[in-house]
């Protein structure tokens, strides 16, 4: 796996590097999807929570989590190549990202995940999830608008209180940057949800903030989220953090109930989905 030395800014390291897949076989939590597809490596918004952390390709890294991002350089020719082969087997339906944000800072110049959606739109798959926490999403309207209904962009807000954000995802983008991303998307007709996931304490008026943005959404936590009953996550002492704050009653498996009936009181049964089927393509 051919690759070019480190770089680096104030923000993470990069490297360069060819894949020899781009897409892996959903499994798990996304076995509903026959693949996932991870322009990049490693993630500089470094979410305190983030179950990636604690996997193989984060822990021997010798970096802190947060501090670097490898950049596939080609991905969309491996792409392709492997879209081809995957296509002839049957309906193709692709998770972009299980391990990355595909919006990565570092995506405004380096432009891999557009050049995968371009290759998308030549032979669009049958449904493309994009989950994403980042503005820069929206650069790529002019592509996702050729997918039509076969792709939808889930924005992850995990709360609607700024203190919160910045105590759990301080190098990721502000709320409000967010709910304009989900704004923006709708009313260029692109079909979106905002992904409560994972929950963290938020008001009461977190509903009607959503509502006006997308007529859909997804709310999970760590415990029905990280693939393991919310061991994963303990191990990365998330719960110490929630007492450090004072907000203990928040690290529940049942805190979600909470915010569920506060969304059905602006959203219809229907549009507000749980954990997995709110995923599912």
């Amino acid at each position: 796996m051919p690759s070019t030395p480190d770089t680096g800014d104030e923000h993470a390291i990069y490297r360069r590097r060819t894949p020899k897949s781009m897409l892996n076989a959903g499994t798990g939590f996304l076995s509903g999807y026959t693949h996932s597809l991870n322009p990049y490596a490693g993630c500089s918004f470094a979410c305190s929570y983030c179950y990636v952390r604690g996997i193989p390709v984060a822990s021997f890294r010798g970096l802190e989590w947060g501090k670097w991002v490898d950049i596939k350089e080609e991905a969309a020719a491996v792409f392709e190549k492997d879209y081809r082969r995957a296509r002839a087997r049957g309906p193709v339906t692709i998770f972009m990202s299980s391990s990355t944000d595909p919006y990565q800072p570092i995506e405004h110049r380096e432009q891999i995940t557009r050049s995968l959606l371009e290759a998308m739109t030549k032979q669009p798959p049958e449904f493309l999830l994009v989950q994403t926490r980042s503005p820069l999403v929206t650069r790529d309207i002019d592509l996702l608008r050729q997918l039509g209904d076969r792709v939808r962009v889930s924005v992850t807000v995990e709360t609607d209180r700024e203190d919160i954000r910045k105590a759990f995802t301080p190098s990721a983008p502000p709320v409000a940057a967010r709910i304009a991303t989900l704004r923006k998307l709708t009313e260029a007709g692109i079909p979106t949800q905002a992904a409560i996931a994972p929950l963290l304490p938020s008001s009461e008026s977190f509903p009607s903030l959503l509502r006006p943005v997308t007529d859909r959404v997804c709310l999970d936590d760590y415990f029905m989220g990280d693939g393991s009953g919310g061991r994963r996550t303990g191990r990365l002492g998330i719960e110490e953090r929630y007492r450090e704050l004072g907000l203990l009653e928040w690290y529940r498996s049942d805190a979600y109930i909470l915010v569920r009936d506060r969304l059905l009181q602006a959203y219809p049964a229907e549009a507000v989905r749980i954990s997995r089927s709110g995923f599912e393509p």
